[in-house]
């Protein structure tokens, strides 16, 4: 099998020492929840196949920021896979799709409920064309009345508990800027794809894999509905609110676990100058001393954890009248010098210029031909054995010769006439 990544011949990084290598995507996916899934298994070395329309993925265009080049919205989401053009429309569109089906160990597509079937592909066309792959499904909702709602990321984060849970008291609800309907659906799908190609190891069949953006949704915000139940007891302590309704109610920065924690302003008061601190039971002595209130970790009104609990506003301010005299990274350095559990507000520049971020591979620096250098997020599944590699996105039907001739041994010819027919 043609091997999907192009790294130098005897470099670490060469296909051979990956974890799917050998294994074969057929990636009908657009936009984000299904790209992502198979961006995340080209990088542990699987050929992804991406079959585009002729007019390509809609993300190519979207949020350009150069002319005519790829969008960075396309080419973030699809390092590492080779691009074909293909109307399945047409009667030898199906043909070559028939044959590329054959030929793969997964299918991955996110169209609307229903689309593929309407190509003339169900699952059982499927399964009678290749009995061994295993063809996943991302789509916005499972069976039942929400099934052929259109799904958005922001859709899948209102229907899954997110956005009712997400914010101020006294404030709307809130979209996440972390896109856990799209790109966290799609991690989802690579654990269940994962797992049902390990199962036909020991079955010698694929299956059918069901991936919905509100069930991912719902999965991420488990704790919201652990806390829903907690509720019929009583208000939650650990909360900031003052007043609870009959559904778990927005709770700011609240850490929403065990420990209280908040977002405390720090010098000089930008929008990203904040350091959110945790106040574990041990922490309360130390945070006392550095807020120059040292006597609060005897007072009995203080002291325990169960005495806080009742005060935590009044607790934060105290903390937060301290760091806001002094910069982020001091504050950080202090607090960490006592083992208290906190982090910056990183904002994305920050982020994108993190030498430790770089260092580790999770930002970094691919040459497109088109666009030049862009910054991309790196692999943040770090396997001693399977070494990732980062390359380019692919052009739109880069890789047509490569797969159609090469590989399905279709002739020069043809794939003019293919062409010309608008069939690739």
């Amino acid at each position: 099998m043609t091997q999907a990544l192009e790294a130098p011949e005897n470099s670490p990084d060469t296909p051979s020492t990956q974890a799917l290598s050998g294994i074969r995507v057929l990636d009908m996916t657009h936009v984000q929840s299904g790209p992502s899934a198979t961006q995340i298994l080209a990088w542990l070395g699987a050929d992804v196949v991406k079959v585009e329309a002729p007019t390509g993925d809609i993300t190519r265009k979207q949020l350009r920021d150069i002319p005519d080049v790829d969008s960075l919205y396309f080419t973030m989401l699809n390092c590492n896979k080779r691009s074909v053009t293909l109307n399945t429309k047409t009667e030898r569109g199906k043909e070559i799709l028939t044959e590329l089906i054959r030929r793969s160990d997964v299918m991955v597509e996110n169209f609307g409920p229903g689309a593929v079937d309407r190509m003339g592909f169900t699952w059982d066309k499927i399964q009678e064309i290749n009995p061994k792959i295993v063809y996943a499904s991302i789509k916005g909702f499972g069976e039942g009345p929400y099934t052929n709602f259109k799904a958005y990321e922001v859709v899948a984060q209102a229907m899954g508990g997110s956005m009712s849970t997400t914010g101020f008291e006294d404030g709307p609800p809130l979209a996440t800027g972390s896109q856990i309907g799209d790109s966290g659906t799609g991690m989802h799908a690579v654990a269940a794809i994962l797992a049902a190609l390990y199962q036909r190891t020991a079955t010698g069949r694929g299956q059918r894999v069901n991936v919905a953006m509100q069930h991912a949704v719902l999965n991420l915000c488990r704790v919201k509905l652990r806390d829903q139940q907690r509720l019929s007891h009583g208000p939650l302590a650990e909360y900031p609110n003052e007043d609870f309704g009959d559904a778990v109610p927005r709770s700011g920065n609240a850490s929403g676990g065990g420990q209280p924690g908040w977002a405390v302003k720090c010098a000089p008061g930008g929008p990203n100058d904040y350091v959110y601190v945790i106040v574990q039971p041990v922490g309360w002595k130390p945070v006392s001393e550095l807020i120059g209130r040292p006597e609060l970790a005897d007072d009995p009104d203080w002291a325990t954890p169960e005495a806080r609990l009742t005060k935590l506003g009044k607790m934060f301010q105290l903390i937060e009248e301290w760091t806001s005299t002094l910069p982020k990274w001091e504050v950080l350095e202090k607090l960490n010098a006592h083992n208290i559990p906190c982090g910056p507000i990183l904002s994305t520049k920050e982020i994108i210029e993190d030498p430790s971020l770089a260092a580790n591979e999770m930002v970094v620096e691919v040459e497109h031909p088109q666009r030049g250098s862009f910054t991309t997020v790196g692999s943040p599944l770090k396997l001693s054995d399977s070494p990732v590699h980062i390359t380019a996105s692919p052009l739109l039907g880069e890789h047509n010769a490569e797969v159609y001739v090469g590989e399905l041994g279709l002739g020069d010819e043809e794939l003019r006439l293919l062409k010309t027919n608008g069939v690739i």
